[in-house]
């Protein structure tokens, strides 16, 4: 009964059922026309945006039952898995080779210096540094220097004939990668990871347990918010692209889309975590998610293109190379002390309006 009373609150899955009803039966007769395209692509963006929150929701009751860094691993694997059923559906629609690629570089440009900014600026304003563990940020920037520099990069450098050579051991390495780094993060250096004072087990003392988070309603619930997310992002991307050739606009504003999205219930939570002065968390959240997007949503993407046959391209182009190299370099001198400022925020922050002006350039 008392799970019952808990799901006739899943608000957002029901606004989800109802709106897949509604545009499914009139999307014939939107398409037909710019304001159609557009009121679909409004009322859809909208009602998945509301599923992420909920999708927020039930990461963080499952992060608060089983605590750091695990939380924030749970947050970060369900907008991954989100942006990839996203970017898979939108890639089937649109035959567009650099889809994938833009999308992961918005990604990284939203996680890092949108929403580590922002959150930096708020907790800054807020209690003027705000604290974390050092060797979590480097570990994760040298794993992101390493993870784009040998995806996105060097294939400008390698001979086209072995291009799809080389991005099949992308798929074996990156997947190796990321197997390693989930074990040193969850078990041999987990205290990498965490932050004195931000709820984890002190020297002696047993783990607090929350025995009324229901760990099961919150996966299953977890689950059916991104599945909900997927059918919604199959008729978004219809609209999306009506639109955007409609407008003349470039794919790339599609890319951002798909990575405000996926970063939404990592956005929600991070600034929480910001104003409750718990960085260590926005630090594996932002940091994280990026690196999760680099390691997993590169072979999904090359995997998912060979198998239905379409071209893919992971290449960075000039500009973004640039915006990544000067992401990465103001992150290793940021942070660098184990302290964030509202300084630093600004800076990433900058930067994140710097990459939104030149989707327009």
């Amino acid at each position: 009964m008392q799970l019952l009373k808990q799901f006739s609150k899943e608000y957002s899955l029901f606004l989800a059922i109802v709106t897949f009803i509604g545009i499914s039966h009139f999307e014939h007769t939107l398409v037909q026309s710019t304001a159609g395209n557009l009121i679909g692509l409004g009322i859809l963006f909208v009602v998945i945006i509301y599923a992420a929150m909920s999708v927020a929701h039930h990461a963080e009751m499952l992060a608060e039952k089983f605590g750091e860094p695990y939380g924030t691993l749970i947050l970060t694997m369900s907008a991954v898995i989100v942006e990839i059923v996203i970017i898979v559906i939108m890639m089937m629609h649109a035959h567009n080779p650099d889809l994938a690629r833009d999308t992961i570089y918005s990604a990284i440009m939203l996680d890092i210096n949108g929403l580590l900014g922002l959150a930096a600026i708020i907790g800054g304003l807020k209690y003027g540094e705000q604290p974390y563990n050092v060797d979590s940020s480097n570990s994760y920037l040298a794993m992101l220097l390493t993870a784009i520099g040998v995806a996105m990069v060097l294939p400008e450098f390698i001979d086209p004939v072995y291009h799809n050579r080389f991005m099949m051991f992308n798929v074996v390495v990156f997947i190796f990668l990321y197997i390693i780094f989930t074990r040193v993060q969850l078990m041999s250096h987990k205290y990498f990871f965490e932050y004195k004072g931000e709820g984890h087990c002190e020297e002696g003392k047993e783990c607090e347990v929350h025995p009324e988070i229901n760990a099961w309603y919150h996966s299953v619930n977890l689950v059916i918010s991104i599945i909900v997310i997927g059918v919604l992002a199959e008729i978004l991307s219809v609209f999306m692209g009506n639109t955007l050739d409609t407008f003349g606009l470039p794919m790339a504003i599609g890319a951002v889309g798909v990575a405000v999205i996926s970063a939404a219930p990592e956005l929600i939570t991070a600034v929480r975590a910001a104003i409750d002065n718990r960085m260590q968390t926005v630090i594996n959240i932002a940091l994280g998610a990026s690196l999760a997007t680099v390691l997993l949503t590169i072979p999904a993407v090359i995997i998912v293109s060979k198998y239905l046959g379409l071209e893919l391209n992971l290449s960075l182009t000039p500009v973004q190379t640039m915006m990544i190299a000067l992401t990465l370099l103001v992150s290793m001198v940021n942070f660098n002390d184990g302290e964030t400022n509202v300084l630093e925020g600004f800076l990433h922050f900058i930067l994140f309006v710097v990459f939104v002006f030149l989707l327009f350039v």
